[in-house]
């Protein structure tokens, strides 16, 4: 389950470049840089929810919309990204942490930090809601845990603080007093 195909099955790709002006080769770059933060924002909302871990979350997503936040993102209107920053808000708890995930993003990819914040809310609500459409599918007996167990795993666990390197460490660091 590579996190990046399924960012462009759901047309998520297309959806980005169209609404930001950008090529789909812009996109997909900056969507990839951004995946492992972001992943690794729902796995440390897991970690540091005793209790609630990600049941609580699931919570949350289902309030914001669900699967409907991948779909209204590849819809034809414009995505209300409103919805996105909430997400955000939920995984990265400060928009000092998003601002920090855009700017090690930029580093990496060489694309604008000020493009990687606005598609910041986007991915996070795709990813959102194929979370959300996930969960309940048979072969999901954990639900949201499990899914995102499974994308993490496909990524070779590089997605969050304790679960690996890459950009998800950079975002284990960043997140690493704030729990």
């Amino acid at each position: 389950m590579d996190p990046n195909e399924i960012l462009r099955s759901q047309g998520g790709i297309s959806a980005i470049a169209s609404q930001l002006g950008i090529s789909e080769a812009q996109a997909e770059q900056g969507a990839a840089a951004l995946l492992p933060s972001i992943l690794g924002g729902f796995g440390q909302r897991a970690e540091g929810s005793k209790g609630s871990g990600l049941g609580g979350l699931g919570t949350i997503l289902e309030t914001l919309g669900g699967a409907d936040l991948s779909r209204d993102v590849v819809g034809p209107g414009p995505t209300h990204v409103e919805k996105g920053d909430n997400i955000l808000g939920e995984i990265f708890g400060t928009k000092d942490v998003s601002r920090q995930v855009a700017g090690e993003a930029s580093q990496t990819t060489g694309l604008d930090p000020a493009l990687l914040k606005k598609m910041l809310p986007i991915v996070a609500m795709l990813v959102a809601g194929y979370l959300s459409s996930q969960k309940n599918k048979p072969g999901q007996p954990g639900g949201l845990n499990d899914v995102l167990g499974q994308v993490i795993g496909s990524m070779g666990g590089t997605a969050g603080g304790g679960l690996g390197g890459g950009l998800g460490g950079v975002l284990g660091s960043i997140l690493g007093g704030r729990r």
